[in-house]
This record gives structure tokens, C-alpha cells and sequence, in this order.
């Protein structure tokens, strides 16, 4: 299914902010997931197309990066840093208390879609650890 007229608009305007317009790729992403609830390939091939970038580019990014999801995720999105602090701090017990209670692992939605349950990394509030 084929973006929508306004969000490919939208997709245009982000890489024109940029003097070098595949720059915009982050903040681009951003957007169809935001729109599409995840990346499609219909995303990766519109990004492509505005940057004038191959596709195969644009799904490296979208890949390498943890923040960028593939499949349909929960209506819910819980994050839980399992970085060293954290983890020493509770939040590995917090991470496995909300995997039991959901009855998801990592990575994973809730039967529902209401939720979808994840390992994270450092957050950078590692002074309010554990961090979910």
C-alpha cells in the first residue's frame, strides 16, 4: 500500500532542512514509523526515491538501528534498559516480572497488540536506574 500524498510531502520537506539531503534519513524513518507503525518497504522505497539513495541503503539504516521496527509492534511500546547499571539495579527482574506478567519475550507483542515488551540499551538516565 502506497504512503499517503501528505506524508511523502512530509517525507520531501525533512530532506530539504538538510544541505546534504540523506541527512534526513534518521528524522525521515522517523516519520514513516510513526505513520505506518513500523518501516514498510513502501517507506524504504519512498525515502529512497527522495533521496536519491538505493533502497538497499535505506534498509542498512533501518536495520542497524534497534529503534526502527520491521514487523507490526504493540499498541504499547515498553522498553527496559538492561544495561550493566540498570541490570544491577533491578532491571533485569523488572524486565523478567513484565515478560511473565505479559507472557511475551523480547521483541514481542502481547496477543492483543495492546503491548509490545523490549530489551533496551543505556538511556542516559542511568541516575534513575533502572530505566523503563
Amino acid at each position: 500500500m502506497a504512503l499517503e500524498q501528505k506524508t511523502l510531502e512530509e517525507l520531501g520537506e525533512i530532506a530539504g532542512r538538510y544541505p546534504e539531503a540523506r541527512s534526513g534519513l534518521l528524522p525521515m524513518l522517523h516519520l514513516v514509523q510513526s505513520v505506518e507503525g513500523r518501516i514498510t518497504p513502501e517507506g524504504i522505497e519512498a525515502c529512497a526515491a527522495i533521496l536519491d539513495i538505493s533502497p538497499a541503503e535505506v534498509s542498512g539504516v533501518a536495520t542497524f538501528y534497534t529503534m526502527y521496527k520491521r514487523k507490526p509492534v504493540g499498541k504499547h511500546h515498553i522498553g527496559v534498559c538492561i544495561n550493566t547499571l540498570c541490570g544491577l539495579l533491578g532491571g533485569d527482574a523488572v524486565y523478567d516480572a513484565l515478560s511473565e506478567r505479559l507472557g511475551v519475550g523480547h521483541d514481542q507483542p502481547t496477543a492483543d497488540g495492546e503491548f509490545w515488551l523490549e530489551r533496551i540499551e543505556c538511556q542516559a538516565a542511568c541516575t534513575h536506574a533502572p530505566v523503563m
